[in-house]
C-alpha cells in the first residue's frame, strides 16, 4: 500500500488558524484524529461564511458533506496552535473536493492533509443540483 506525501504550505490558498484545546489530546498524549475532522469541517465551513456563500437557516442550496478522507504524517498535540490550509481540487456541476491541509503553526509540511466532499443539493427536496455562479467564482479563487 503506498502513502501519500506530505504536501506543503504552497498547495494551498486560504488558511484558518485554530488553538488545540486540553480535551483534544487522547491517552497517547496527542491530537486525537476525530479532532483533524473537526479542524476540516470548521475550515470549509469559515470560509464559506466569509465569502458569504453560507447560510444555514435559509440558504439555497445547501452543501452537504458526502466523503472525507484523512492521512497523518506527524503527531500535534496540546499546547499549540494549527493552521488549516484550503485549496479547491475538484470543481463538478455539483460537488466540490477540497484539499486540506493540517499544519503546526509555522510548519512547512503538513502533519495532516485529506478530502471534503461536497455536494450542492436542493434545500427542500435535497437532490443535487447545479453550483449557483457566485459560489463558482469563489471556488475558483481557491483552486
Amino acid at each position: 500500500m503506498s502513502r501519500p506525501a506530505a504536501p506543503s504550505r504552497s498547495n494551498f490558498r486560504h488558511w484558518q488558524r485554530f488553538t488545540t484545546r486540553w480535551a483534544d489530546n487522547d491517552a497517547y498524549g496527542h491530537v486525537n484524529n476525530t479532532v483533524y475532522y473537526q479542524w476540516f469541517d470548521s475550515a470549509v465551513n469559515a470560509w464559506l461564511v466569509a465569502q458569504g456563500l453560507l447560510d444555514i437557516v435559509a440558504g439555497d442550496p445547501i452543501a452537504l458533506v458526502v466523503e472525507t478522507r484523512c492521512s497523518y504524517f506527524a503527531s500535534l498535540k496540546f499546547p499549540g496552535d494549527v493552521e488549516v490550509g484550503l485549496a479547491v481540487a475538484e470543481l463538478g456541476r455539483s460537488s466540490v473536493r477540497y484539499r486540506i491541509g493540517v499544519f503546526a503553526a509555522g510548519g512547512e509540511q503538513a502533519a495532516a492533509a485529506g478530502d471534503f466532499v461536497h455536494v450542492a443539493v436542493d434545500r427542500e427536496s435535497r437532490r443535487p443540483t447545479a453550483w449557483p455562479d457566485g459560489w463558482r467564482s469563489a471556488f475558483a479563487r481557491i483552486s
